[in-house]
């Protein structure tokens, strides 16, 4: 081994720190409506929440030329051929994905590689549609990590409404680093 490593190590050792008990986390209050909550935090976001019909009459549109969903029911609306590289989807006009639960403080949507073909969905996309069951909806950030817990992914992130920036100038500028828009249909 090296000198200065154990050096360093044997130092290391030999330090008495006391214990210090972690700090309790209190339990944060919740909302008792979490739809309703999550709909107000959503619109906060700049996000819209529809209903199923208002959904399936906007794939119907023909106002998204290059659509891909991976949404369990919603795959048969997906016309484009994917692609080997997901680069190819620097076009795409709507992504539709469907979150693994939301959370009614923040209207954040958490997203893991479990519902996610392709890391780069949200954010390549022009649009993006999540589909969120109403039942899969927590109070507060807390019980999202919670619920997070130890699970193993390579990958995950809380997306809550469309990308945005006021970087540029001091302006808000919607659609800066990603999608365009973000409408959440809950099921």
């Amino acid at each position: 081994m090296n000198p200065s490593r154990e050096y360093i190590l044997n130092k290391i050792r030999a330090l008495r720190q006391e214990v210090v008990e972690a700090p309790i986390i209190p339990e944060f209050e919740v909302a008792e409506d979490l739809v309703s909550t999550f709909k107000i935090s959503s619109a906060a976001n700049k996000g819209e929440v529809i209903d199923r019909e208002a959904f399936v009459a906007l794939l119907e549109s023909g106002q998204y030329p290059r659509i891909y969903s991976t949404a369990k029911g919603f795959e048969s609306y997906t016309n484009i051929t994917v692609p080997q590289d997901p680069h190819e989807f620097s076009d795409l006009s709507l992504a539709v994905v469907e979150g693994q639960f939301g959370v009614a403080e923040n209207g954040a949507i958490w997203l893991d590689e479990e519902n996610l073909e392709f890391r780069i969905l949200p954010f390549i996309t022009e649009h993006l549609v999540i589909l969120l069951d109403k039942k899969k909806l927590v109070g507060n950030m807390h019980q999202a990590y919670a619920k997070i817990g130890n699970t193993k992914s390579g990958f995950g992130l809380f997306t809550a409404g469309p990308s945005k920036t006021a970087d540029i100038e001091q302006s808000l500028v919607i659609g800066a680093h990603g999608a365009k828009s973000l409408k959440i249909v809950m099921i």
